[in-house]
Protein backbone atom coordinates (compact mmCIF):
# COMPACT_ATOMS: atom_id res chain seq x y z
CA UNK A 1 0.00 0.00 0.00
CA UNK A 2 1.73 3.81 -1.14
CA UNK A 3 2.34 6.04 1.61
CA UNK A 4 1.29 9.83 1.09
CA UNK A 5 2.51 13.29 1.34
CA UNK A 6 1.79 16.19 3.16
CA UNK A 7 2.73 19.60 2.55
CA UNK A 8 2.82 21.80 5.90
CA UNK A 9 2.42 25.21 5.52
CA UNK A 10 4.93 26.21 8.40
CA UNK A 11 5.60 30.04 9.87
CA UNK A 12 7.15 32.77 8.05
CA UNK A 13 8.15 34.50 11.33
CA UNK A 14 6.20 34.17 14.38
CA UNK A 15 6.09 30.49 15.70
CA UNK A 16 2.93 31.13 17.30
CA UNK A 17 1.18 31.19 13.50
CA UNK A 18 2.00 27.18 13.50
CA UNK A 19 -1.67 25.27 13.19
CA UNK A 20 -2.33 22.33 15.43
CA UNK A 21 -3.34 20.39 12.37
CA UNK A 22 0.77 21.03 11.05
CA UNK A 23 2.14 20.15 14.40
CA UNK A 24 0.27 16.82 14.63
CA UNK A 25 1.24 15.95 11.22
CA UNK A 26 5.33 16.86 11.86
CA UNK A 27 4.51 14.48 14.59
CA UNK A 28 3.47 11.80 12.38
CA UNK A 29 4.80 11.45 9.48
CA UNK A 30 7.87 9.58 9.25
CA UNK A 31 10.25 11.52 6.73
CA UNK A 32 10.39 15.03 6.66
CA UNK A 33 11.23 16.58 3.58
CA UNK A 34 12.38 20.40 3.75
CA UNK A 35 14.70 23.38 1.79
CA UNK A 36 16.92 23.89 4.45
CA UNK A 37 17.40 21.86 7.44
CA UNK A 38 18.71 24.13 9.81
CA UNK A 39 15.98 25.95 9.31
CA UNK A 40 13.69 23.27 9.59
CA UNK A 41 15.22 21.62 12.93
CA UNK A 42 14.82 25.23 14.20
CA UNK A 43 11.14 24.43 13.81
CA UNK A 44 10.75 21.05 15.20
CA UNK A 45 13.11 22.05 17.69
CA UNK A 46 10.65 24.76 19.20
CA UNK A 47 7.65 22.21 19.44
CA UNK A 48 10.03 19.68 21.16
CA UNK A 49 9.46 16.86 17.87
CA UNK A 50 12.42 14.63 16.39
CA UNK A 51 12.01 13.68 12.66
CA UNK A 52 14.71 12.43 10.15
CA UNK A 53 14.69 15.15 8.10
CA UNK A 54 16.30 15.55 4.28
CA UNK A 55 16.70 18.44 1.97
CA UNK A 56 14.94 19.20 -0.98
CA UNK A 57 16.21 22.78 -2.78
CA UNK A 58 15.74 24.32 -5.60
CA UNK A 59 19.24 23.43 -6.93
CA UNK A 60 18.28 19.04 -6.07
CA UNK A 61 18.38 16.80 -9.43
CA UNK A 62 14.81 15.04 -10.33
CA UNK A 63 16.51 11.56 -8.97
CA UNK A 64 16.43 13.08 -5.63
CA UNK A 65 12.74 13.72 -5.93
CA UNK A 66 12.07 10.17 -7.63
CA UNK A 67 13.89 8.66 -4.66
CA UNK A 68 11.63 10.55 -2.54
CA UNK A 69 8.66 9.36 -4.55
CA UNK A 70 9.53 5.46 -4.22
CA UNK A 71 9.83 5.85 -0.75
CA UNK A 72 6.43 7.10 -0.30
CA UNK A 73 5.51 4.28 -2.82
CA UNK A 74 6.79 1.97 -0.72
CA UNK A 75 4.34 2.77 2.19
CA UNK A 76 5.82 5.50 4.28
CA UNK A 77 4.10 9.11 5.11
CA UNK A 78 6.30 11.64 3.93
CA UNK A 79 5.28 15.49 4.43
CA UNK A 80 7.15 18.58 3.03
CA UNK A 81 7.96 21.96 4.46
CA UNK A 82 9.57 25.37 3.02
CA UNK A 83 11.74 27.14 4.94
CA UNK A 84 8.56 29.31 5.52
CA UNK A 85 4.95 29.52 4.53
CA UNK A 86 3.15 27.63 2.37
CA UNK A 87 4.52 24.86 -0.05
CA UNK A 88 4.48 25.73 -3.69
CA UNK A 89 4.97 29.65 -3.87
CA UNK A 90 8.98 29.97 -4.64
CA UNK A 91 9.91 26.37 -3.38
CA UNK A 92 10.60 22.87 -5.13
CA UNK A 93 7.25 21.68 -3.47
CA UNK A 94 5.85 22.24 -6.68
CA UNK A 95 7.74 19.71 -8.16
CA UNK A 96 7.40 16.93 -6.20
CA UNK A 97 4.30 17.10 -5.61
CA UNK A 98 3.25 17.11 -9.78
CA UNK A 99 5.72 13.78 -9.21
CA UNK A 100 3.85 12.02 -6.45
CA UNK A 101 0.29 12.94 -8.21
CA UNK A 102 2.16 11.34 -11.35
CA UNK A 103 3.01 7.67 -9.09
CA UNK A 104 -0.68 8.00 -8.29
CA UNK A 105 0.07 9.02 -4.54
CA UNK A 106 -2.10 10.57 -2.06
CA UNK A 107 -1.60 14.42 -1.80
CA UNK A 108 -2.40 16.11 1.30
CA UNK A 109 -2.31 20.30 1.64
CA UNK A 110 -1.93 21.32 5.79
CA UNK A 111 -2.92 24.51 5.08
CA UNK A 112 -1.87 27.53 7.45
CA UNK A 113 0.73 31.01 6.90
CA UNK A 114 1.46 32.46 3.71
CA UNK A 115 3.31 35.85 2.86
CA UNK A 116 1.07 36.42 0.19
CA UNK A 117 -2.18 35.69 1.97
CA UNK A 118 -1.34 37.73 4.81
CA UNK A 119 -0.23 40.98 2.86
CA UNK A 120 -3.83 40.28 0.76
CA UNK A 121 -5.18 40.58 4.00
CA UNK A 122 -4.12 44.17 5.00
CA UNK A 123 -3.15 45.62 2.11
CA UNK A 124 -5.95 47.83 1.46
CA UNK A 125 -7.05 47.27 -1.85
CA UNK A 126 -9.83 44.94 -3.45
CA UNK A 127 -8.02 41.50 -4.10
CA UNK A 128 -10.54 39.80 -5.58
CA UNK A 129 -8.37 39.51 -8.73
CA UNK A 130 -5.05 39.80 -9.03
CA UNK A 131 -1.96 38.61 -10.68
CA UNK A 132 0.82 37.24 -8.74
CA UNK A 133 4.44 37.54 -10.16
CA UNK A 134 7.18 36.20 -8.00
CA UNK A 135 10.42 37.75 -7.00
CA UNK A 136 11.22 40.51 -9.36
CA UNK A 137 13.89 39.41 -12.04
CA UNK A 138 17.73 40.38 -11.47
CA UNK A 139 18.32 41.51 -14.37
CA UNK A 140 16.91 40.58 -17.65
CA UNK A 141 13.37 41.34 -18.32
CA UNK A 142 13.30 43.61 -15.18
CA UNK A 143 12.34 47.02 -17.25
CA UNK A 144 9.32 44.95 -19.12
CA UNK A 145 8.57 43.96 -15.86
CA UNK A 146 7.42 47.19 -13.97
CA UNK A 147 6.36 48.42 -17.33
CA UNK A 148 3.73 46.00 -17.79
CA UNK A 149 2.78 46.27 -13.73
CA UNK A 150 2.44 50.34 -14.36
CA UNK A 151 -0.23 49.13 -17.30
CA UNK A 152 -2.24 46.25 -15.48
CA UNK A 153 -5.55 47.47 -14.42
CA UNK A 154 -5.38 44.48 -12.16
CA UNK A 155 -3.47 44.57 -8.19
CA UNK A 156 -0.17 43.44 -8.92
CA UNK A 157 2.26 41.44 -6.14
CA UNK A 158 5.38 40.28 -6.06
CA UNK A 159 8.60 39.67 -3.38
CA UNK A 160 11.57 41.24 -2.73
CA UNK A 161 15.04 40.74 -0.76
CA UNK A 162 16.55 43.05 0.98
CA UNK A 163 19.76 43.45 -1.40
CA UNK A 164 17.49 44.64 -4.06
CA UNK A 165 14.40 46.46 -1.82
CA UNK A 166 16.61 49.89 -2.80
CA UNK A 167 16.53 49.76 -6.50
CA UNK A 168 13.18 48.03 -6.57
CA UNK A 169 11.91 50.82 -4.93
CA UNK A 170 13.29 53.57 -7.43
CA UNK A 171 12.01 51.15 -10.45
CA UNK A 172 8.38 51.78 -9.33
CA UNK A 173 8.85 55.65 -8.47
CA UNK A 174 10.36 56.00 -12.52
CA UNK A 175 7.68 53.59 -13.94
CA UNK A 176 4.55 54.29 -11.89
CA UNK A 177 1.76 57.15 -11.98
CA UNK A 178 2.59 59.58 -9.21
CA UNK A 179 -0.59 58.87 -7.43
CA UNK A 180 -0.63 55.11 -7.86
CA UNK A 181 -1.44 53.42 -4.95
CA UNK A 182 1.52 51.15 -3.22
CA UNK A 183 1.71 48.51 -0.10
CA UNK A 184 4.73 47.13 1.14
CA UNK A 185 4.90 44.24 3.65
CA UNK A 186 8.20 44.06 5.51
CA UNK A 187 9.16 41.29 7.79
CA UNK A 188 5.64 40.14 8.31
CA UNK A 189 4.73 39.02 11.20
CA UNK A 190 8.62 39.39 13.02
CA UNK A 191 9.23 41.73 15.48
CA UNK A 192 9.84 44.33 13.17
CA UNK A 193 6.75 44.04 11.10
CA UNK A 194 6.37 47.53 9.57
CA UNK A 195 3.34 48.19 6.83
CA UNK A 196 4.05 50.57 4.23
CA UNK A 197 0.72 52.25 2.37
CA UNK A 198 0.70 55.37 0.11
CA UNK A 199 1.99 56.36 -3.49
CA UNK A 200 4.69 54.82 -4.64
CA UNK A 201 7.25 58.17 -3.69
CA UNK A 202 5.73 58.03 -0.37
CA UNK A 203 5.85 54.44 0.50
CA UNK A 204 9.91 54.65 -0.94
CA UNK A 205 10.81 57.15 1.51
CA UNK A 206 9.03 55.49 4.19
CA UNK A 207 10.94 52.24 3.60
CA UNK A 208 14.34 54.20 2.74
CA UNK A 209 13.86 56.13 6.01
CA UNK A 210 13.24 53.42 8.56
CA UNK A 211 15.15 50.03 7.06
CA UNK A 212 15.62 48.09 4.37
CA UNK A 213 16.59 44.93 6.13
CA UNK A 214 14.12 42.28 5.84
CA UNK A 215 11.71 40.46 3.19
CA UNK A 216 9.30 42.36 1.37
CA UNK A 217 5.55 41.83 0.20
CA UNK A 218 5.05 44.33 -2.39
CA UNK A 219 1.36 44.98 -3.77
CA UNK A 220 0.74 47.25 -6.63
CA UNK A 221 -2.80 48.90 -6.59
CA UNK A 222 -4.49 48.58 -10.28
CA UNK A 223 -3.55 51.46 -12.92
CA UNK A 224 -7.02 53.26 -13.64
CA UNK A 225 -9.09 52.99 -16.75
CA UNK A 226 -8.73 56.07 -18.36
Amino acid sequence: MKGKLSLIATPIGNLGDITLRALETLRACDLLVCEDTRVTSKLLAAYDISKPLRSLHEHSTSAAIRRIVEEICSGIHVAYASDAGTPGVNDPGGKLVEAALNAGICVEPIPGPSALTAAISVCGVPMDHFTYLGFAPHKKGRQTFFQEISKRTSPSVFFESTHRIQKTLEALTITMNPDRYIFIGRELTKLHETLYRGTATEVADAVMHTSLKGEFVIIVGPARVR
